[in-house]
């Protein structure tokens, strides 16, 4: 499913929220106090283009958390809104039921990117 999965996720949903997802990096890159959290959005943008086959781990700290209020503040609820809506649309089919969940953990991540780590599922 992981290649098959990544190749449909990327034409149908990927591109859109990846691209939303560099975007925001770009604008919070402009500013120069911004550039972590703008590296950060970059790293899960690449996650948000290919999402089958890896899994985000939360943790962090105290700066991981400041940070995660901050994003929420400014960037974090259009991106997890936008993600839940595409979550919602696709589980109305079968088909798009697997893209919808990811959708849903994507939401997550955009309430939380801070102290999240991208893991890659081993294959059996």
């Amino acid at each position: 499913m992981g290649c098959i999965g990544n190749a449909l996720w990327f034409i149908f949903c990927g591109f859109w929220q990846g691209l939303s997802w560099a975007l925001a990096g770009v604008l919070w890159c402009i500013t120069i106090i911004g550039i972590p959290i703008g590296l950060q959005c970059f790293k899960l943008a690449s996650l948000v283009f290919f999402p089958f086959g890896k899994d985000v781990v939360y943790g962090g700290g105290a700066v991981s958390c400041f940070a995660n209020v901050i994003w929420i503040l400014i960037s974090g609820i259009p991106l997890a809104v936008c993600s839940a809506l595409n979550g919602i649309i696709l589980c109305c089919t079968i088909i798009g039921i697997p893209f919808g969940l990811q959708c849903f953990k994507f939401s997550k991540l955009a309430l939380m990117p801070f102290g999240a780590q991208v893991i890659y599922k081993p294959i059996y």
